[in-house]
């Protein structure tokens, strides 16, 4: 099942299936999400998923299951 992803500020929204990296979807959007560590770690990729308490890292997440359309926050740390 198709996952529409909507990149926000930018509103940029592109297809994208269940499971997926989310990097790969931005990717694929034109997006580019700062990355650190590739691992989790650093925390330089972490964006906000519209309806979530925690930021997440987008460098180990993926997309997930049970949404129609997706929100994400991109916003950056000016720390790096």
């Amino acid at each position: 099942m198709a996952v529409l992803v909507e990149f926000l500020p930018e509103g940029v929204t592109v297809a994208a299936e269940v499971g997926e990296p989310l990097l790969k979807v931005a990717a694929r959007a034109g997006i580019t999400i700062p990355t650190g560590c590739l691992m989790g770690s650093c925390h330089a990729c972490e964006v906000e998923l519209e309806g979530e308490a925690e930021p997440i890292c987008a460098c180990i997440s993926a997309i997930p299951a049970g949404k129609e359309h997706l929100k994400i926050n991109l916003y950056t740390d000016p720390t790096w």
